[in-house]
């Protein structure tokens, strides 16, 4: 199996439901803390590069959910800015395979199955990406 970098928010259900489901395939995970690293526009942009400015924002975080932010209007330039400030805005996870062949953004089930294999039932599964509940809170960790 794959061993990933697993750039995760501490103390998240929804990151803890996606390394269970990554585990149970056999997958072995460097846990890292997202709103700790040291993010660079370069080091975003391997992950996010590829995808649309909007898709690079996790649309559950506080400032998304009330209108602050607004992903939509944004252009790279503007987002990378925002992300760097503050990472909590970050899509998550972000996974890195350790031999740094490839990355992807985000926990949808089909999607990270194509990348390295789940075998998991995609239909049951897709909701694997946000939080766990409607009254989870996304707020920094204290």
């Amino acid at each position: 199996m794959t061993h990933l970098v697993f750039f995760e928010k501490p103390g998240c259900a929804g990151n803890a439901r996606q390394r269970a489901v990554l585990e149970s395939a056999g997958h072995t995970l460097d846990r890292r803390n997202l709103l700790t690293t040291q993010w660079t526009t370069e080091g975003l942009l391997i992950f996010l590069g590829h995808l649309p400015v909007p898709d690079w924002f996790n649309r559950v975080a506080p400032k998304i959910k009330s209108g602050d932010v607004q992903p939509d209007v944004l252009d790279a330039q503007a987002a990378l800015a925002l992300l760097l400030k503050e990472p909590l805005l970050i899509r998550r996870p972000l996974m890195q395979r350790s031999d740094n062949a490839s990355c992807h953004v985000g926990f949808e089930a089909a999607a990270v199955d194509a990348w390295i294999g789940l075998g998991i039932n995609h239909a049951s599964n897709n909701s694997l990406e946000g939080c766990a509940s409607s009254t989870e809170s996304c707020a920094t960790p204290v």
